[in-house]
């Protein structure tokens, strides 16, 4: 079982309910990343949707931070439909709530037709010509293990940050992959959407940036091997900045798109 099947793993308690466990692997700071917490509650709405296990879009709203320990979360599906099914799920800890989600799932084998898109993947160098997360300051890994949980080769030109040379784009893109080499699928999404480093750092604003709320909305289903994920924000104003997300497959298919808003790190 891999890294992140662990990660999310839930046994069902009856009435919508699942309990499972928040790893030590998922840290960032002092909390537990908020993809995965995001993955971890939609892994209840999939086995609560019946038929539609695969999720459309996610809503998340962060109320206090996540740690490592043991976690349930409660499900209520709201409405069945034909192609469509909506719930809602809350994570708790110690009795205190973490995350609230509402959620739309459906197949997405059945969404299929035409395409009609002006985005475009990111040019990048290959991964191998790109900086892996071995490069990063050992100070850096000890606050974030879940860099340990990933394969990520951040492109040359975006981590200029990490060398004291911010661009003030507000631009951080690489390719991502599992460290134990499980390729990705729609619940996995829900964690790519938060992998990268804070877009903030690019600002010139390093540290934690906790996440307000997340939305993630899942186009199709990836194909195998590397993902290239772009992070960006246009606008901080008022301690809080927006961070928009584009995941793309090995085919060149945008798989997944999401946005945050983020607390500016102080």
């Amino acid at each position: 079982m891999s890294e992140f099947d662990r990660g999310i793993a839930l046994t069902a308690r009856g009435g919508g309910r699942y309990e499972g466990e928040l790893g030590e692997g998922w840290r960032i700071g002092g909390g537990v990343n908020g993809g995965l917490l995001l993955a971890f509650a939609g892994h209840a709405l999939s086995l609560a949707a019946g038929p539609h296990r695969d999720p459309v879009s996610v809503s998340g709203y962060y109320l206090s931070a996540s740690v490592p320990g043991p976690a349930t979360v409660d499900t209520e599906i709201v409405r069945r439909g034909g192609s469509l099914t909506t719930g809602t799920a809350v994570l708790r800890q110690d009795g205190e709530e973490r995350l609230r989600v509402l959620a739309t799932y459906g197949d997405l084998d059945a969404f299929e037709g035409e395409v009609r898109t002006t985005a475009q993947p990111p040019v990048m160098p290959p991964p191998e010509q790109c900086i892996g997360v071995e490069h990063a300051p050992k100070e850096m890994i000890a606050e974030a293990a879940l860099l340990e949980r990933f394969d990520l080769r951040l492109d040359p030109a975006a981590v200029g940050w990490a060398l004291g040379q911010p661009s003030k784009e507000g631009r951080i893109q690489g390719w991502f992959r599992l460290a134990d080499g499980r390729d990705a699928d729609p619940l996995s999404l829900l964690l790519v959407a938060d992998a990268l480093p804070p877009v903030t750092f690019d600002l010139g604003l390093p540290g934690w940036a906790p996440t307000v709320e997340l939305t993630v909305h899942v186009r199709c289903r990836p194909a195998a091997g590397w993902l290239r994920v772009v992070h960006a924000t246009r606008n901080l104003a008022g301690g809080y900045f927006e961070e928009d997300a584009e995941v793309w497959d090995a085919d060149g298919r945008l798989v997944a798109q999401s946005r945050q808003l983020a607390r500016a790190p102080r």
